[in-house]
């Protein structure tokens, strides 16, 4: 698979930047190319949660690369009309085939008192079955995203991007306040914002809890989409073995060196004996998706191994389950 960015694709000033590793493995990427053909077709194996979704968020978080991901799931995406028809076209659905609709600052005829009102009053018509996603990202990184594509903000076309950030901002914060699902892409990979939107969004089979765990690094922050995050920094570091460091938790090699460690049996005999019981009790509160973060210090080693032990001992249980590495390819050999 060839590298991706959010850029790809991206009309407008809001292009993004991160891009996936050449060569993901497919535990890092469980809705990858095989999945995204499945998607065209799905419609008829299960229903779709919301039959109308709003999206919306900050020039340069992704909206148009979420918007191909609901596509992907059997969404048909519109983009970027003006909300008269967004109004006419919501009242107009064929609950037969959801539809993603994408809303930002530049739309015609833009007001976020506007979109909120349409969001409310598409909930209650379709009896809840809507929802507004709101894609978030910092200031710094959004900044640094719009410097590398050489673009200009379309709210400060004149101004320094920065400027264009906080007007935008405080033009959408009534839009964040409000949204059903707010998506930090700040630190996401765009395979892990496609994994977000699939387990929210994708076919609903009755009963299912999908389940994904995501190794981190501490240094880079705890993933902003964790329900349940663990902390793994107490177990022997491979890093400091010269023969192991260049290597990751997926290797046998790294894994042997940790099981090891002689807390590393009980750790793992308790983190199940935890995790296990919540998870019928989430299902059984309607919780339909599920993330597990599991941390060390540079995400390379003791977090990839526990989460991908961890990814089998769900499976083996009965549950789906995938697992995804968020730093294994940035992490540096000389971080510990």
């Amino acid at each position: 698979m060839s590298p991706r960015s959010y850029a790809d694709g991206e009309e407008g000033a809001g292009a993004e930047v991160l891009t996936l590793p050449d060569n993901p493995s497919p535990a890092a990427t469980p809705n990858g190319s095989q999945s995204q053909r499945q998607g065209q077709g799905a419609a008829s194996e299960g229903t779709a949660r919301e039959s109308v979704v709003l999206v919306t968020g900050m020039s340069g978080a992704g909206r148009s690369v979420a918007l191909k991901f609901f596509e992907d799931l059997g969404y048909e995406a519109v983009d970027n009309l003006p909300l008269s028809m967004l109004g006419m076209l919501t009242r107009g659905v064929d609950t037969g085939r959801p539809v993603a609709l994408g809303v930002d600052s530049r739309t015609r005829g833009f007001s976020a008192d506007t979109l909120l009102k349409l969001a409310r009053a598409t909930k209650t018509r379709m009896e809840a079955k809507a929802a507004l996603v709101f894609l978030d990202c910092d200031d710094e990184v959004l900044i640094r995203r719009f410097k590398e594509t050489r673009r200009r903000h379309p709210l400060a076309l004149d101004r320094p991007v920065s400027d264009g950030i906080r007007i935008e901002r405080s033009l959408l914060a009534p839009l964040r306040d409000s949204a059903d699902l707010v998506i930090d892409t700040s630190v996401l990979m765009p395979s892990e914002l496609r994994r977000l939107l699939a387990g929210r969004f994708g076919l609903e089979r009755a009963g299912e809890l999908t389940v994904t765990v995501i190794s981190f690094a501490y240094r880079q922050g705890v993933p902003r989409e964790a329900d349940l995050v663990f902390d793994t920094r107490f177990l022997r570091n491979p890093h400091y073995d010269e023969s192991l460091k260049s290597f990751d938790g997926r290797d046998r090699a790294v894994a042997s060196h940790i099981e090891a460690d002689p807390d590393f049996a009980r750790f793992f005999e308790d983190l199940t004996r935890l995790v296990g019981p919540l998870l019928p009790r989430f299902l059984a509160e309607g919780k339909s998706y599920l993330t597990i973060g599991i941390g060390c210090t540079g995400g390379r080693h003791r977090s990839v191994f526990v989460a991908e032990r961890l990814a089998a001992w769900l499976g083996a249980q009965g549950f789906k389950a995938g697992v995804s590495h968020r730093d294994v390819h940035r992490a540096s050999l000389d971080t510990p």
